[in-house]
């Protein structure tokens, strides 16, 4: 491709999340011609330089750089161009890189991407679940209870879910998720584009039996789907829930409660909650 310098500026490159084919030629050239590679591990990254015949410079860049090493790479993107990838995948998605995007821009640098593979995508496009509404969450709490009140927060989101998890957790957020969430179906993907790779798809009580004692190996990807449709509360069932809730709170507070639980308009549960008071 081009022999020309790259331009000046931080160079977004996403690189293979296992097949080593899947590096874009675009992505190559990028690395070849790039001043300097930073690189989350130089050993993962120097065998990716080696497949595509890149002999640029590697240096560490992570969640443990300082911010004077960052800003002294900064500093050098006004002459440079440098290239930021992760160990796989597209930067910045559960990989550091943000500060250093952010940095960039606000010293009047040219931030460039490079597109390519990502795990969360990809597992979507297996994962045979609802894509037009869903929900990136990374990793979850290791502990319990963390683990159990991050799902809480995301319970009630309209949208299909999608976490990162390690083979020895992943009986446990399953088992957590199934209670959690409730019954829901869900995709357990691992090794993505590599020999390995597999799907399991079911609900969500099935996949915590299947992998409650049996941790796979590889990377893994959990997608799960969007919470059941609601049927829409009649009035009846307004008026017992809210009567419920009268009794134990204020007509504002029961009406914000009943409306969460209903999925109806808080006006709506409000207005009944004082007719219902008087």
């Amino acid at each position: 491709m081009n022999a020309e310098r790259l331009p000046p500026g931080l160079h977004i490159v996403a690189t293979p999340i296992g097949n080593l084919g899947d590096l874009s030629l675009r992505a190559a050239d990028t690395l070849r011609r790039a001043d300097l590679v930073l690189a989350e591990d130089k050993r993962v990254t120097s065998k990716l330089l080696s497949h595509a015949d890149a002999k640029t410079k590697l240096a560490n860049y992570s969640d443990h750089t300082s911010e004077a090493e960052r800003d002294a790479i900064v500093a050098r993107l006004g002459e440079e161009a440098i290239a930021l990838v992760s160990d796989a995948g597209t930067p910045l998605i559960s990989d550091p890189g943000y500060k250093l995007v952010r940095a960039a821009r606000e010293a009047g640098h040219a931030v460039h991407t490079v597109p390519g593979p990502s795990a969360v995508i990809a597992a979507l496009t297996l994962a045979g679940l609802p894509t037009n509404r869903f929900l990136f969450a990374g990793f979850l709490p290791p502990k319990d209870k963390a683990r159990r009140d991050a799902l809480t927060d995301l319970a009630g989101i309209r949208a299909t879910l999608v976490f990162y998890e390690s083979g020895p957790r992943l009986g446990d957020t399953l088992a957590a998720m199934c209670d959690v969430l409730g019954e829901r179906e869900a995709a357990v993907i691992r090794e993505i584009s590599k020999l390995y790779e597999e799907t399991v798809i079911g609900p969500l009580a099935e996949l915590a039996d299947r992998y409650e004692s049996n941790a796979p190996k590889g990377e893994i990807v959990l997608v799960v789907g969007p919470p059941p449709e609601q049927a829409k509360a009649s009035e009846d069932d307004l008026d017992a829930a809210l009567k419920e809730a009268l009794g134990r709170l204020s007509p504002s507070r029961a009406a914000a409660e009943v409306a969460v639980a209903l999925d109806v308009p808080r006006k709506r549960a409000y207005a009944r909650a004082l007719e219902l008071s008087r």
